[in-house]
This record gives C-alpha cells, sequence and structure tokens, in this order.
C-alpha cells in the first residue's frame, strides 16, 4: 500500500468552504524537535475576504492579514486571547480566504501533546483551536510556511474524504454570514463544544 502523499497546493486553490469540507479527515501532521505529532482533521472554518465579517480580511489588506491574499496552501497564524489560530491559506485565483482548524483526533504523539497541554482527560487536549495549537506546540514561527511541503514543520496528509459531515454557524463570532461555515464530524469527541 503507498505511503499517503500530501496535499498538492492545487487542493486548497477552491473556495475556502469547499477546502474546509474536504480537509475533514485529513491527516495534519506536525514535526516538532524531530518528533512527528499527528491527527484526523475533525473539526475546521471557512473564511472569506472583505465580504466576510467574521474573517480577519474584513477591514481589507493589513500587516497582520495579509498571508490571506498569499497563494493557496500556506500556513495562516494569528494570536487570539493568548493562543495562536492555526489556519491555511485557501481561496480561488484573485480571492482571499482561509480555513481555521478547530479540532483534530490525535493519534500520534500523544506523550508530547500532553507534556506541551497537560490535561485529565485526553478529549480536552486538541478540541479546539486554541487548545490544538498548544498540544502541536504552534506558534507565529509558521506563518507562511508551505503545508504543501513533506519536509516543512506542518503539512497535511491525504486521506479519505469524510462522507458524514454536519455544518453549522462559525463558532465563537460576533457577526457571521448566513451561511453555515463550521465542519465538523458528527459525533466525533474531540469536536469543540463551542
Amino acid at each position: 500500500m503507498p505511503a499517503p502523499s500530501v496535499l498538492p497546493r492545487e487542493f486548497y486553490a477552491r473556495s475556502p468552504e469547499a477546502v474546509a469540507r474536504d480537509l475533514l479527515g485529513k491527516r495534519l501532521v506536525r514535526v516538532l524537535d524531530g518528533e512527528r505529532l499527528e491527527g484526523v482533521v475533525v473539526e475546521t472554518e471557512a473564511y472569506h475576504g472583505g465580504e466576510d465579517p467574521a474573517s480577519r480580511a474584513y477591514h481589507g489588506l493589513k500587516g497582520y492579514n495579509a498571508m490571506m491574499w498569499d497563494e493557496p496552501g500556506r500556513l495562516f497564524v494569528y494570536n487570539v486571547h493568548r493562543y495562536w489560530m492555526l489556519n491555511v491559506v485557501a481561496h480561488e485565483a484573485g480571492a482571499v480566504g482561509g480555513v481555521l482548524f478547530r479540532a483534530i483526533e490525535p493519534t500520534r504523539g500523544l506523550k508530547t501533546m500532553r507534556r506541551l497541554r497537560p490535561v485529565a482527560d485526553d478529549r480536552e487536549l486538541t478540541s479546539g483551536p486554541g487548545k490544538l495549537s498548544v498540544a502541536l506546540g504552534v506558534t507565529r514561527e509558521l506563518l507562511g510556511y508551505p503545508a504543501t511541503d513533506p519536509d516543512g514543520p506542518l503539512y497535511i496528509l491525504d486521506a479519505p474524504c469524510v462522507a458524514d459531515y454536519c455544518t453549522s454557524h462559525r463558532i465563537g463570532v460576533t457577526r457571521d454570514l448566513p451561511e453555515e461555515l463550521r465542519f465538523y464530524v458528527p459525533g466525533n469527541r474531540f469536536v469543540s463544544r463551542g
């Protein structure tokens, strides 16, 4: 059986909602101090450009959000309430957008994840965007790295698409679009509880 391949740049060169939906079931890999930490993506949120009031891009191109205009497949990392948020740039040509990783089901490197984020219950390791970033050692240093580079510090491996998924409005935003842009695997115990 061939080894899974890293998702190519073309995967991310689509609408943010298509990418957010199709990332469910893919494998997020973080290489930290030579160790591979890994998990299955179980929850994401899509963000658009200037027309999206919940997006970092809503107020136009600024220094802190410039990565959202960059080529699809690059990592976009920013800080909210002391936590780094891990995103990947995702948009069609000439557009702006990204996808927030909200939760993964950890499958490899749990000992290190528990050291980075000591919790009594493993369900709390990666069941939210801030939790996920702490457990994976995500910092601003990842900003701009291509998630398409298998030799990079963080990349996404292909895996079968999730056939059964649910949607909802995005969590923790004060203004939202009418579309439901949060995607998650129903019944998965690592999906955040809002």
